[in-house]
């Protein structure tokens, strides 16, 4: 049952009209099927987009990870643990400082994330498939206008 159906027609009142909710209902959505094509690799969203922020920055340090994908320093460490035991990147000393780590993936990782990366693709065509191109380029630049906009 999606919002708004049900066996007596559920009003959703004020919710229908309010792009937060509408946000929250494709986020669910998207998370679940997210979920089912990356269930046998054991990878969660904030998983995936950690192995490719360290592929695509090399040398990326732990703080800037963090907060490119919004993680208060626990979270990162319990998140770095997780993918370091499982011998998919490295935590490494800064040549430059040596108060910071830097974080590489692993052979092990890029193997991994190559994997990932194609299931992930066709997760977006599952989803997104329908939009044209030019819609689709204009859902991205809505998106990241709220989140530039709120993130300072």
């Amino acid at each position: 049952m999606t919002a708004g159906e049900g066996k007596k027609g559920l009003s959703l009142g004020l919710l229908d009209g309010l792009i937060g909710f509408r946000l929250r209902l494709a986020q669910i959505a998207l998370f679940e099927d997210f979920e089912r094509a990356l269930r046998p690799f054991d990878i969660t969203p904030t998983r995936f987009g950690a192995l490719v922020l360290i592929e695509a920055n090399p040398g990326l340090s732990q703080m800037q990870l963090a907060r490119a994908i919004r993680l208060d320093r626990s979270t990162l460490v319990t998140l770095l643990d997780h993918l370091e035991g499982r011998s998919l990147l490295e935590r490494r000393p800064s040549a430059s400082d040596k108060r910071t780590n830097e974080l590489v993936l692993t052979g092990e990782g890029r193997k991994l994330l190559t994997k990932l990366k194609r299931r992930v693709q066709d997760h977006e065509k599952r989803l997104f498939g329908k939009l044209s191109e030019s819609d689709r380029q204009e859902l991205m630049r809505l998106l990241t206008a709220v989140s530039v906009k709120n993130r300072k």
